[in-house]
């Protein structure tokens, strides 16, 4: 029947043996540390991610920081050209009252001339009316 021949089966283990050792050498050792390489470049990869990460939101925060201040510049800037302006118009406007002032005062002055004047010629010649109106009445 079957013969269990040691020779035979020595042959078996010596083959499977060196059928190990071969692929642990040709096979398993490179695939084992391809797949521990690639591990450790994952968790670079990934480390390296967390970094850019916290830089970013590092940067995203200074760059809110900046925004901020550089408006609250602005408003202040604003405000100052407001508060200037404001006050450039003021100068301008009493400027212009007292101008206007001073135009009425002489118009003011010039008119009671005019009436002054207007009166004595009136005046002047109220006895050249006397006169007129006497011819017409005496004529009617």
């Amino acid at each position: 029947m079957l013969d269990i021949q040691p020779s035979l089966m020595l042959f078996v283990f010596v083959v499977f043996i060196t059928l190990l050792f071969l692929l642990n050498q040709i096979l398993y050792k490179p695939l084992i540390a391809f797949i521990d390489n690639r591990t450790e470049s994952i968790a670079k990869d990934l480390e390296a991610s967390k970094k850019l990460t916290s830089n970013s939101d590092e940067m995203q925060a200074k760059a809110q920081q900046v925004i901020n201040e550089a408006k609250a510049e602005a408003t202040l800037i604003r405000q100052k050209a407001i508060d200037e302006a404001k006050l450039v118009a003021a100068s301008k406007v009493e400027a212009k009252q007292k101008e206007l002032e001073s135009d009425y005062a002489k118009f003011a002055k010039a008119l009671e001339k005019d009436k002054e004047s207007l009166k004595e010629s009136i005046l002047a010649q109220v006895p050249q009316f006397r006169d007129a109106i006497k011819t017409k009445l005496s004529k009617i």
